[in-house]
């Protein structure tokens, strides 16, 4: 696996020379994304982060992701309004969102399907649990098309 960065997104080349899917990750910590793209790295993908739903919904429109990993809580635009957007394009409507909340016991989760996400994972949540959530939606046939 060899990695090439162009202009802030960082490209994983398989032996096989094959591109990895892009995953979108929208955060507004920092840590958060490092932690999240780094994970999701190794695990075989090209990465694109943005700090707010605003840059997550332009990034969709220029990175086409196979999925993204929304942040619910951020400047500028939230991750409800951002999915909103995302789920009236039909350019992004397909694509499969996870909603990350650190709202988990209120009725974030319930917001975030109602807005389009396709599932709410509980903030804080390991880059594993992240990893294989991505992995799950890629390999489901409603998503397979990405």
């Amino acid at each position: 696996m060899s990695l090439a960065m162009d202009s802030g997104t960082q490209t994983v080349t398989t032996g096989s020379g094959e591109i990895g899917p892009v995953v979108l990750v929208v955060d507004d910590s920092p840590d958060a994304r490092f932690l999240y793209g780094e994970h999701l790295r190794l695990c075989g993908y090209r990465v694109v982060t943005a700090k707010n739903g605003e840059e997550g919904v332009a990034a969709a429109h220029t990175e086409w992701p196979a999925v993204i990993v929304m942040d619910l809580q951020m400047p500028k635009m939230d991750g409800w309004e951002a999915i909103r957007h995302l789920r009236h394009d039909p350019m992004t409507a397909d694509i499969p969102i996870i909603a990350l909340s650190a709202f988990a016991f209120g009725d974030a989760p319930d917001r975030a399907r109602e807005a389009g996400a396709d599932l709410c994972l509980s903030k804080p949540c390991l880059p594993s649990q992240v990893g294989r959530v991505v992995r799950a939606m890629l390999s489901s046939s409603r998503y397979s098309s990405h």
